[in-house]
This record gives structure tokens, C-alpha cells and sequence, in this order.
């Protein structure tokens, strides 16, 4: 059975999600988010004990963006820009990167992970990252509700943070992380807990209180994850 990772929204109905939309990348006084956003703390890199971290997919990591079927507000140059920018941070935990166009004439290693837009693949999620299968799957479904719901909303700013989600899976953050700043975190486990952060009645201050692109604590995981010191 292949290990799928889906990506977790905020504790709300989707439809409460979509028409509140994301807010702002950023915002005035944010600092303690930021703060937390730059800074690993001791005791701050937790997870949820959902799944075992481990390491990437391969190395040099390989990503081969085909374009087909992706909603037509978003053109392959920006998404294709949005995977680079996903791929460049999450290199800083020493695993090199690299994002191609499907149909390349570059020769390909086996590993290499394949993003793609598809409603089956993507099993109705805006993103489902498979390890086993080594791919990076978009919902085109999932942002044409969003855009329908929330049309004031920059989309694009919902798809950098879940493509900087997904991907940190398949650098080997299979666990999710309890810091809710953390790209890769969850916000509640499902039974009642919460997630943890530096000062938590921030969060009332964002729809959206995850971060766009991998935090301190999320390069530092993938570098345990990694064997890198």
C-alpha cells in the first residue's frame, strides 16, 4: 500500500474555509509570527506522531511539472515558479532540487516526482503528495470552489503554501507538525487537541496562520530527517 499525505485545512467545513478565504501573506503586526516563522526554539520542533519522518524521495530531488488540466487563471509560468520557490527553501535542509517541464529531453533519475493537476489522483484535496508513487498531485476541482466562493482572494497564495506542504512530505516530513506556524503542520489532530504557538490568540488574527513556505523548525526537521547536522 503507497503512503499518502494529504494536506489538513483549517478546523472549519470547507465551505466556511472558502468563504472567509486566506488572508494576506502579510499583515501589520505580525512579529511574533514572523518570529516564529524564523526562529526554531528548544522544544518547539514537535509533530503530531502521525506518520515517521524519513528521508527524501531521492537525491538530487527531481520535480517534472506538467501543465495539462491546471485551472486556466493559473498559467504554467506561475505555478511553474511556485514549485521552483517551494524547491529552493526547502533545499536549504541540504537535499538539492531541481524543477523541470514535462517533456524535457534532460535525462531523468527513477526518483523524480511527478506534479500534475488531477481530480482523481488528487481524491477531491486541493494537493495529495504520494511517497511510494513519487507524485505531487493538484485538485483543479478544489481551487475552482475557491475562486467560485472567494473570488476577491489571491489563489496564489493558497497554492504556494500547499505546494510548499506537500512537497516537504516528499523531502521526508511525513509527520505532521504540531507548531502551527510550521508549513507542514496540522491545526488540531481530530480528537480535541490543538495545535501550539508562541502566542496563541494570534491565530484569531488569520484565517490562515500557516506559513506560505517552510518555517526554521520545518528546515530543521527535514535536516534530522536527512542525516544532515
Amino acid at each position: 500500500m503507497h503512503q499518502l499525505v494529504r494536506l489538513f485545512l483549517l478546523p472549519l467545513s470547507l465551505s466556511t474555509w472558502l468563504a472567509l478565504g486566506l488572508v494576506n501573506g502579510v499583515q501589520a503586526q505580525e512579529s511574533v509570527r514572523d518570529q516564529e516563522i524564523a526562529q526554531c526554539l528548544p522544544g518547539e520542533m514537535v509533530t503530531w506522531g502521525d506518520n515517521r519522518d524519513r528521508p527524501a524521495v531521492g537525491s538530487p530531488m527531481v520535480f517534472v511539472y506538467a501543465h495539462a488540466n491546471a485551472p486556466p487563471w493559473f498559467d504554467e509560468a506561475l505555478v511553474f515558479s511556485v514549485i521552483e520557490k517551494a524547491a529552493s527553501h526547502w533545499s536549504a535542509c541540504g537535499v538539492a532540487a531541481n524543477v523541470v517541464r514535462h517533456g524535457t529531453s534532460q535525462t531523468l533519475p527513477p526518483w523524480a516526482i511527478h506534479v500534475r493537476w488531477s481530480e482523481v489522483e488528487s481524491g477531491g484535496n486541493f494537493g495529495l503528495a504520494n511517497f511510494g508513487l513519487r507524485t505531487l498531485v493538484l485538485g483543479p476541482a478544489a481551487f475552482q470552489m475557491l475562486k467560485t466562493r472567494n473570488p476577491a482572494h489571491d489563489a496564489r497564495e493558497t497554492l504556494q503554501m500547499l505546494v510548499s506542504h506537500e512537497m516537504g512530505h516528499l523531502f521526508g516530513l511525513m509527520a505532521h507538525s504540531r507548531r502551527c506556524v510550521d508549513v507542514t503542520s496540522n491545526y488540531d489532530n481530530g480528537k480535541g487537541e490543538k495545535c501550539i504557538a508562541r502566542d496563541i490568540s494570534q491565530l484569531r488574527r488569520y484565517v490562515e496562520y500557516r506559513a506560505l513556505l517552510p518555517t526554521a523548525c520545518d528546515i530543521a526537521r527535514c535536516r534530522m530527517a536527512n542525516g544532515q547536522k
